[in-house]
């Protein structure tokens, strides 16, 4: 089992940044990919970004390259989304995800096994 938890969500305004971060516990964290993905309201979750278990290989969404940054920390069992530039379309409930299988990192949401609550991050325009 894998617990996750995030925060670090919140109310910024357009063009502002906010860090999310996701600790894990319960396993070996360090060979576990790690991934974020988000809801906005009426929509289906999407992937934004993850992390490969070395931390050598990321992936990111087309609507957040250049703007977010995913990195981990396996001394902290814990996963970070730095969000840069923000904008009211990244308006959504984020949620950390762990692949205790591939270890790879997917894009692909089935391919996680643990989901943690979610973080509200809401952007003003």
């Amino acid at each position: 089992q894998v617990q996750l938890v995030e925060s670090g969500g919140g109310l910024v305004q357009a063009g502002g940044s906010l860090r999310l971060s996701c600790e894990a516990s319960g396993r070996t964290f360090s060979r576990t990919g790690m991934g974020w993905f988000r809801q906005a309201p009426g929509k289906g979750r999407e992937f934004v970004s993850s992390i490969g278990w070395k931390g050598y290989t990321t992936h990111y969404a087309d609507s957040v390259k250049g703007r977010f940054t995913i990195s981990r920390d396996s001394a902290k069992n814990s996963v970070y989304l730095q969000m840069n530039t923000l904008k009211p379309e990244d308006t959504a409930v984020y949620f950390c995800a762990a692949d205790t299988t591939s270890g790879r990192g997917a894009t692909i949401e089935h391919e996680y096994d643990y989901w943690g609550q979610g973080t509200q991050v809401t952007v003003s325009s």
